[in-house]
């Protein structure tokens, strides 16, 4: 019996008839599973809690909760599918996503569902590009394959690739505009500014050149004015940030609060040094121009010179031995 479908699915569809009948019972049963995978069960005592707390805010304010949050999150209920549920995983996938710059509370979900929608729409047009190729002339199965499952894979990492991106140049940002950001707080401090007043105003300042710094500033004087304790917001910049000039950074204001010591001399001292690294990274910049420069110089100055200088000498022979063999 399967010699017999196998057979007639190569009469009707071709060569490639059993393959394209296996994709499609696959793409079938993935179809009809997704609808249990995103289906999220909701707990009573949620939703119970959920209309006390509407119920109450509405008695309290004398009318509807105009506060409230009336934008539904339609991915909410395929948190199941779309979210790590390690919470090791789940941690490092936020950590990441925060240091890109991406604070939203549904960064997360939202990432894996362009992983999942890149990579099922890039598919999906590899599987047209390779009937069409195959409806024009005769392809091979490699090729097939290959059209199907490269632009599928391309999909999946494209956001994966941006986040990574966006997460270096805004490290490059921060690193770059650090040194001067702290100069403008040591002006600050030494100006009889406190702390706090000296982040606002280094964030107020470093908005027009260093936006993802001034970012960074901003949370840190809001989590301070919320009332959160000033060693553990600075801790959890350091941690967001992710860079090892802020960590230190961070760990000179820490050690100066806990020791008593004037914050006004640690940050001339750190701001000293954050300029000496500044100068030491553009040298090391520098002094690698060469080397990098080398493969350049002999692809496009050599050959060019080669020919210069050999290119009449090769003609005169070549002329001269055409010459002879005519004679």
């Amino acid at each position: 019996m399967l010699n017999n479908i196998n057979t007639m699915l190569t009469d009707a569809l071709g060569p490639l008839g059993p393959l394209l009948a296996l994709g499609f019972v696959g793409a079938l049963l993935v179809i009809i599973a997704l609808p249990a995978l995103f289906k999220k069960e909701t707990d009573g005592f949620s939703k119970l809690k959920a209309q006390a707390d509407q119920l109450k805010a509405t008695k309290k304010s004398g009318g509807p909760d105009l506060r409230q949050q009336t934008k539904v999150d339609k991915l909410e209920r395929f948190s199941t599918f779309l979210e790590p549920q390690d919470a090791e995983a789940m941690s490092a996938s936020r950590m990441k996503l925060l240091r890109a710059g991406y604070r939203a509370k549904n960064a997360v979900r939202m990432f894996h569902f362009s992983q999942f929608a890149l990579g099922i729409g890039f598919l999906v047009l590899g599987v047209i590009y390779a009937m069409v190729m195959q409806a024009k002339q005769e392809v091979s199965t490699q090729f097939l394959i290959l059209s199907t499952i490269i632009p599928g894979a391309a999909g999946y990492y494209l956001p994966q690739y941006w986040v990574q991106r966006r997460l270096q140049s805004r490290q490059e940002e921060i690193v770059s505009g650090f040194p001067d950001a702290l100069d403008m707080m040591l002006v600050c401090v030494e100006a009889g500014q406190s702390l706090d007043q000296s982040i606002n105003r280094v964030a107020k300042e470093s908005r027009a050149g260093y936006p993802a710094l001034a970012d960074e500033f901003d949370m840190v004087a809001h989590e301070v004015k919320a009332g959160k304790e000033r060693v553990q917001v600075l801790k959890d910049m350091s941690e967001r940030v992710g860079i090892p000039d802020v960590s230190s950074f961070v760990t000179t204001l820490v050690q100066s609060a806990t020791f008593g010591t004037s914050i006004a001399e640690a940050l001339r001292v750190y701001s000293n040094e954050m300029r000496d690294k500044r100068v030491m990274r553009a040298e090391e910049k520098a002094n690698t121009l060469p080397t990098k420069l080398t493969l350049g110089t002999m692809m496009f100055t050599v050959p060019p010179l080669m020919i210069i200088l050999i290119g009449p000498s090769v003609h005169g022979i070549a002329t001269t031995l055409s010459m002879g063999a005519g004679q």
